[in-house]
C-alpha cells in the first residue's frame, strides 16, 4: 500500500456563509447539498477570481488568476454564455422564469461531425423553501451564471489534455431547474409560488436548438454530465439517443452520478426521503423510466440502481468509490452526526479513524455489489477509483494530465476513449483506499 503522505490533495478556500439548498448544513462543514458541484467549479475551472487553490505536491499553483483576454482566439478555452432563442416558445425556464442556455463551441477537422455534451451539475432543491433560496443563484436563474466559462478536462480543445474528443463540437449545458432537467410545468399549480418546475422542457428545448445547429447530421456523439448533470445523463441517455441519426454512434457517461439508495450512520433513509420530497415536489415521476414505475414508487426510480439495467444505449461510469458528496450527504448528513464525530472525517479522509474507514469501505462496497450486474455489460465501461473527490471529467487534473489518477496504468480520458471507439475493454476498478498513490483527495480543512 502507498504510503499516506504520497497521495495528492486538492485544498479549498474556507467557505463558510455558504448555505445549503434543502437540508441546512452548518456554515463550519463548508459543502453545500445543492451547491457542492458549483463551488468546486469555481475554483478549478478557472471562472471566478476571486477563489484559490492549491495542489499540493508537484503540481500547479492556481493562486493566481486570470481573466479571459477581451478578444478571444477561435478555440479560445473561455466560451460564452448562448440563451436559447427557443425558450419561450416551448416555456422552457430556469426555476425564476429566466431563459436557461448554454456554452458551445465548434468542432473542427475530422471531428465537425462529433459532437459531446457536458450537463452542469449542482444537486437538486426539495422544498418550496430550498427552491426559491435556489432561484436567486446560478443553479436557479441564468441571471447569476458566469459568463464565458472555461472549458477543460472533456471539453478541452487541447489534444494533449483531450486526445479522443478535442476536435468534437462541444457544448456545455447550463443547470437551473433543480431537478436534473426532469421536471414538470404541472407540478406548479400545487406550491402557489413563482417558481417554474421545467427541467424537462429545457431538456427537449436545448436538444431542439442544438439539433438545429449540427448535431441532428452527428456521426459520433457523446452525452455526459457531472453529478446532478450525471443523474440527468442517466435519465435522457435514451431519448438522446432516439433524437440522433440512426447510423451515429451514441454512447452515455455519467461521472459521479450514481447516487446510492443507502441508509446513513444512523440508520436513518436520508437520501431517499430528500429524493421523495424532489420528485414529488416538481412532478418527476412523468421523466423516470417506465419500467422501474410498474415495480416501484417513483422516487426510488430516480436513483439510477433502479434503471440503470433498463437503459439501452451504451453506457460509462466514471465514479469515485469514496465520494465526498456521497459521504458528507448521504453515508454521514449533519442530522444523523449530532455529536458531530463524523466531521473531521469528512473535511478531509485521512482524519477518518480505523472504524470510520471501515464503515466508507463498506459504502464502497455496496457501490460495486450494486454495479455487479452493469459489470457484466458487454458494452458498458466503468472507471471506479478510490479518491476523495466527486466528478473528474472536467478537470484537467483529473481528466488526462501526467498526474492524473490512473487504474493499470490508465487516466479516465484514456479508458473513456478506448471504451467509445471499441479499442479494448475498458472496466477498471481500484483498490481500496488508500492503496492508490495517484488518487487527487480534497482537503477541506484549510483555512478552518
Amino acid at each position: 500500500m502507498a504510503n499516506q503522505n504520497q497521495q495528492r490533495s486538492l485544498h479549498l478556500p474556507h467557505l463558510a456563509g455558504r448555505r445549503g439548498l434543502g437540508s441546512g448544513w452548518s456554515k463550519r462543514e463548508l459543502i453545500i447539498l445543492a451547491a457542492v458541484v458549483i463551488v468546486t467549479m469555481l475554483i478549478f475551472s478557472h471562472s471566478s477570481p476571486k477563489y484559490s487553490s492549491t495542489i499540493v505536491g508537484n503540481h500547479t499553483d492556481k493562486s493566481s488568476i486570470s481573466a479571459p483576454p477581451s478578444s478571444a482566439s477561435r478555440h479560445s478555452d473561455w466560451i460564452p454564455f448562448t440563451p436559447l432563442t427557443n425558450a419561450h416558445h416551448k416555456a422552457a425556464l430556469c426555476l425564476d422564469g429566466s431563459v436557461p442556455g448554454y456554452h458551445m463551441e465548434k468542432g473542427f477537422g475530422s471531428g465537425s461531425h462529433d459532437w459531446v455534451l457536458h450537463i452542469e451539475g449542482g444537486g437538486w432543491c426539495n422544498t418550496i423553501a430550498s427552491c426559491s433560496s435556489r432561484k436567486r443563484t446560478a443553479l436557479g436563474s441564468s441571471k447569476y451564471m458566469d459568463a464565458p466559462v472555461q472549458f477543460s478536462g472533456i471539453l478541452s480543445h487541447d489534444p494533449l489534455q483531450n486526445p479522443d474528443f478535442y476536435n468534437w463540437n462541444k457544448v456545455k449545458i447550463r443547470y437551473c431547474d433543480g431537478a436534473s432537467f426532469s421536471g414538470h410545468p404541472d407540478a406548479e399549480s400545487k406550491n402557489g409560488s413563482e417558481l417554474f418546475f421545467r427541467g424537462q422542457l429545457i431538456w427537449e428545448a436545448v436538444m431542439d436548438q442544438l439539433l438545429s445547429l449540427g448535431l441532428s447530421n452527428a456521426r459520433q456523439a457523446l452525452l455526459s454530465g457531472c453529478s446532478a448533470g450525471g443523474l440527468a445523463t442517466l435519465l435522457h441517455c435514451d431519448n438522446f439517443q432516439g433524437i440522433l441519426p440512426k447510423g451515429a454512434t451514441v454512447k452515455c457517461l455519467a461521472d459521479a452520478g450514481f447516487f446510492l439508495n443507502e441508509k446513513d450512520v444512523a440508520g436513518n433513509h436520508t437520501i431517499e426521503s430528500f429524493y421523495r420530497d424532489v420528485v414529488n415536489l416538481q412532478g418527476i415521476a412523468k421523466s423516470l423510466n417506465k419500467d422501474c414505475l410498474s415495480k416501484m414508487e417513483p422516487h426510488k426510480c430516480f436513483f439510477p440502481q433502479e434503471f440503470i439495467e433498463n437503459i439501452k444505449t451504451p453506457l460509462f461510469l466514471v465514479h469515485p468509490a469514496y465520494d465526498f458528496w456521497q459521504i458528507r450527504n448521504i453515508l454521514a448528513p449533519d442530522e444523523s452526526d449530532s455529536q458531530r464525530s463524523w466531521l473531521s472525517c469528512k473535511l478531509n479522509i485521512f482524519n477518518c479513524n480505523p472504524s470510520q474507514l471501515e464503515v466508507l469501505r463498506g459504502f464502497r462496497n455496496s457501490l460495486l455489489k450494486t454495479l455487479g450486474k452493469f459489470q457484466q455489460n458487454k458494452e458498458g465501461g466503468m472507471f471506479i477509483n478510490s479518491c476523495f473527490i466527486h466528478c473528474q471529467t472536467w478537470m484537467a487534473e483529473t481528466w488526462h494530465s501526467p498526474t492524473s489518477p490512473r487504474i493499470n496504468n490508465r487516466t479516465i480520458a484514456e479508458c473513456v476513449g478506448d471504451w467509445y471507439f471499441n479499442r479494448k475493454e475498458a472496466k477498471e476498478v481500484d483498490c481500496p483506499f488508500p492503496c492508490h498513490p495517484t488518487c487527487y483527495n480534497m482537503d477541506f480543512t484549510r483555512g478552518l
